[in-house]
């Protein structure tokens, strides 16, 4: 057995340490293997002896709507997915060495309604899918023997959010043994500030005492930089009486403290340890470390005393093909390339995301609003048929608000609250959408009131009081204020000159505007102390102009990042198609446009369309493609951060040097078609080439290939995505490939599956068939838990075959 200082000694040094401290007291230990499983409300499936040998083996997480069938038949705010209710159930053994230790079972995230069972009794119910939480089994586990945990998944309204939420145990879930005494779930709570470049870490440590007596303890938080070595260091002793909960506090001082910004994500860990008669009970490790954020309603934001804009994108939880059980893996990647087109800011839309996803923003450095709802007392409109088409439906997580509403955003805060990525806690989104469901009479208005979005008839006397919006929206705000005083509040307001006429925006920190730029000076002249940025924007330029070339619009958040399931548009839509990425993490062509605005890095990027008769404007959204009829006249456009461009055709210029336009921010020329490599040449002001970008007129598919080679994953359920890409005989990418790929596995691993980020492709991405989008595929490769060789090989007619080598150690 390892005791818990061994166990804590390990967990120094070892890569996953954050995943652990997220859980934040007593010996966690993962246990998402060897689950069984059935979509179907079985009766007394909760029973210790109930026979579930004809279920399902899965592994969690686990998502059971990505799994199913798409129906046009279904609901497509969630992506034409199914629902229903299903149940988990798993065998537990508990040592009975064990005996007299707490057992805790912690769940990360069930969607949603769920009910927990060991043993036939009843843990407790989590209605909300996003919240993570934790039960006390101590009183029913059986020490010494086997041991059965039955979770109850109730996602019957399947239509019941506006977007994919997927369905079951999506996160990880893991077994906690604990002292009687011991750290409170997220009972670490610390604080950095920066003076004159040394650091000050304000640290509370809430210990629990679940035992009969008084106990007298050492709490010792050391404080440890990345090189291994002890920066800070302090004792503190504490008296807590029989079941109890009590809080001690100190403050731990580090000269020179390198600081956490963007470019330099610097990290620090803080060891905290229970002692009792010197000896160790308890311990954990937070991941922490120095930033300061300021805002300001003239000057905006600044990281570390330095004004910025945030160049932020909304993200949702799900990733294509593998649904809302999304690997950290893959975040890893999606997160990284959204970095590398210059994004710095994400907000979670609209809902708390996984631990991971935080402990990535952490340690890549990128800004984090984290977002608790998108709908408070009233349900929303949820579209059923096309995305803001027929006739609505009404399910959603209304119903608990009363009783859970403050609960889970407390508990949001609590878990989320040492990220030093998070700079804001956003308490809802478009809660007040004009008459969705709150009205006011401001809305018998016109459009010069400031809309800019449907008011769905002007004021309707019998929908709820938007006057209803301040009150609720102060109850949010000293939720969040009980167990995080250190960073601002906010929410996304949709219909902000509603809400102006409410307490609402007054009650928030900072305000989000949704969409109405066109309100951003006049409010700042009215309300001079609001700090406002925009949360929530469409990709064109002129929303960034309106952040960039106004101090006190400290960034704005695009809608949206990545695209997503749900939110689809009618039959054939898997999901919502904004995205400077796509499902299956290619950057599109409004990504590069969106990199040439925000990075510092000399880039441009040409891609090319017919232009249609008396068309406006220039396309953000033009593909790297140069296949057309000879002589056809084609729209060439270049996204560029550089101060000219000119365009080459096989070596000779066909389009004349230009000078960047900020307005517009895209180069275009009109040239007729001549097949070869044409190539979009970035300029600095004295013409000399700083960034050039080629697309070449390409052949019929002739062979698949994989440019990736030497790809090692862990046995641990490690993932390889594994690219694939058509190319012609010469080897030029076939921008117009879907050819069906197969894909096949010889080894310790198994698909999860193939994702090509095709939208309108409704058949079924889990199995090993699937189209090629734009020339790619993309293949989810998990490992099963053996070392080993893995073969992947994709083939397809009339296509040379490829394969990868895949290393499991």
């Amino acid at each position: 057995m390892v005791t818990s200082n061994k166990l804590l000694l390990l967990i120094l040094g070892l890569c996953w340490l954050p995943a652990f401290s997220q859980v934040s007291f007593g010996e966690p230990q993962k246990i998402n293997s060897d689950w069984k499983f059935i979509l179907n409300d079985a009766k007394d499936a909760q029973a210790e002896k109930f026979d579930d040998k004809a279920w399902e083996a899965v592994d969690l997480p686990h998502d059971w709507s990505v799994k199913g069938q798409l129906s046009p038949t279904l609901a497509s705010c969630t992506g034409y997915l199914p629902g229903g209710i299903g149940w988990y159930r798993k065998s537990l053994a508990v040592p009975a060495a064990k005996k007299g230790q707490k057992v805790y079972l912690y769940f990360e995230g069930v969607y949603n309604r769920s009910e927990v069972f060991v043993n036939g009794h009843s843990l407790g119910k989590r209605p909300n899918g996003y919240i993570s939480f934790a039960y006390d089994a101590t009183p029913y586990i059986n020490y010494g023997g086997d041991n059965t945990i039955a979770v109850k998944v109730d996602h019957s309204q399947s239509a019941d959010s506006r977007w994919y939420t997927g369905s079951g145990i999506y996160r990880n879930v893991w077994l906690v043994y604990a002292n009687p005494v011991h750290i409170a779930q997220w009972g670490v709570y610390a604080v950095p500030e920066v003076s004159k470049g040394n650091g000050t870490l304000s640290v509370e440590v809430e210990v629990e005492n679940s035992s009969s007596a008084k106990e007298s303890l050492t709490i010792v938080n050391e404080l440890i930089a990345k090189d291994g070595k002890t920066v800070a260091k302090s004792s503190q002793k504490l008296q807590i009486a029989a079941n109890k909960n009590q809080t001690v506090a100190t403050k731990l001082q580090v000269k020179n403290a390198k600081l956490w910004d963007l470019n330099n994500p610097n990290l620090y860990r803080l060891k905290t340890t229970v002692l009792k008669d010197g000896k160790q009970i308890d311990a954990t490790v937070t991941t922490t470390g120095f930033r300061t954020f300021t805002f300001n309603a003239d000057k905006g934001f600044a990281l570390n005393g330095k004004w910025m804009k945030m160049k932020g994108v909304c993200l949702h939880h799900d990733a294509g093909v593998l649904g809302s059980a999304v690997p950290r893996d893959v975040w890893k990647t999606r997160l990284q390339t959204l970095k590398s087109i210059g994004v710095n800011a994400i907000r979670t839309s609209h809902n708390p995301q996984s631990p991971d996803f935080y402990e990535l923003c952490d340690e890549i450095g990128l800004l984090v609003l984290n977002e608790a709802y998108d709908e408070w007392e009233y349900p929303k409109r949820k579209w059923l048929t096309g995305w803001n088409v027929g006739t609505p439906g009404y399910e959603g997580s209304f119903d608990i608000f009363a009783q859970w509403g403050e609960k889970d955003l407390e508990d949001m805060v609590r878990r989320d609250r040492n990220h030093l990525s998070v700079f804001g806690w956003s308490i809802g989104n478009e809660v007040d959408y004009p008459n969705d469901p709150y009205s006011h009479p401001v809305l018998a208005g016109t459009s010069a009131t400031g809309f800019t979005q449907a008011m769905y008839g002007g004021y309707k006397p019998d929908a709820p009081d938007a006057m209803r919006l301040g009150g609720i929206a102060k109850r949010l705000v000293a939720a969040v204020k009980k167990y995080d005083k250190s960073r601002p509040t906010t929410a996304g307001l949709a219909g902000v000159a509603m809400s102006n006429e409410t307490e609402y925006p007054g009650a928030l920190d900072i305000t989000g505007y949704n969409y109405t730029e066109s309100k951003y000076d006049s409010d700042h002249k009215k309300y001079p102390k609001r700090v406002i940025y925009g949360s929530e924007n469409v990709h064109d330029i002129e929303p960034w102009l309106a952040v960039k070339n106004n101090e006190h619009i400290f960034g704005q958040f695009l809608w949206t990042g990545i695209d997503y399931l749900g939110e689809s548009g009618a039959w054939p839509s898997r999901g919502f198609y904004s995205g400077l990425v796509d499902f299956a993490g290619l950057i599109k062509p409004r990504g590069y446009f969106r990199q040439s605005l925000w990075s510092d890095k000399p880039m441009i990027f040409a891609g090319t369309y017919i232009p249609r008769a008396k068309e406006k404007g220039l396309s953000k959204d033009a593909w790297p493609l140069w296949n057309y009829d000879n002589g056809q006249q084609v729209r060439v456009v270049a996204y560029t951060n550089a101060a000219k461009a000119r365009l080459e055709l096989n070596g000779k210029v066909v389009g004349e040097v230009k000078n960047y336009d900020p307005n517009v921010g895209i180069i275009s020329w009109d040239i007729p078609f001549a097949a070869g490599k044409l190539e979009a040449i970035g300029l600095d002001s004295n013409n000399k080439e700083v960034s050039r970008y080629a697309i070449t007129s390409s052949d019929q598919p002739a062979t698949l290939i994989i440019d990736q080679k030497d790809v090692v994953i862990d046995r641990e359920k490690g993932i390889a995505q594994i690219r694939v890409q058509a190319v012609d005989k010469n080897g030029v990418p076939v921008m117009l490939a879907d050819n069906e790929v197969t894909c096949t596995i010889a080894g310790p691993a198994k698909l999860l599956g193939l994702e090509a980020g095709n939208n309108s492709d409704m058949t079924d991405y889990t199995d090993n068939v699937q189209r090629m989008f734009h020339g790619h595929i993309l293949a989810y490769i998990q490992a099963t838990g053996e070392e080993g060789t893995v073969t992947v090989t994709f083939n397809s007619p009339w296509l040379k075959t490829t394969s990868v080598t895949i290393k499991i150690k």
